[in-house]
């Protein structure tokens, strides 16, 4: 098995939001990965996780599954999750999924973060 070329990095975008960054492939080979990101952006107090998915390469339907853990995770803790950086085709899958009723999806960084705040 080839190691992951997958990155998730967390920065800390105000007092109760942070930003967790996907960079390369979410598929369910990275379920440890993404949840340790979370877990990096919740223990600081953020009351909302906006996911950043400008760098995304690949997302297959196992990554949709992360995608509801990450959600249902997030629902447990009262954390708020939030999107931005989607491509037309990724947004298209999270509306079919209906996860963009749970999961407030922005445009930009900047609508995203003036929304978690």
């Amino acid at each position: 098995m080839e190691p992951s070329t997958t990155s998730f990095t967390v920065r800390h975008a105000a007092d109760s939001v942070a930003v967790v960054s996907l960079d390369g492939d979410v598929t369910p080979a990275e379920e440890a990965a993404l949840m340790h990101a979370y877990g990096q952006a919740a223990v600081t107090g953020a009351r909302s996780i906006v996911l950043d998915f400008s760098d995304l390469s690949y997302m297959n339907s196992g990554g949709i599954g992360l995608l509801v853990t990450l959600l249902v995770r997030a629902q447990r803790d009262k954390h708020e999750l939030m999107a931005f950086g989607l491509t037309d085709h990724y947004r298209q899958i999270l509306s079919l999924t209906r996860l963009d009723e749970a999961i407030r999806i922005f445009d930009d960084e900047a609508t995203a973060l003036a929304a978690a705040s």
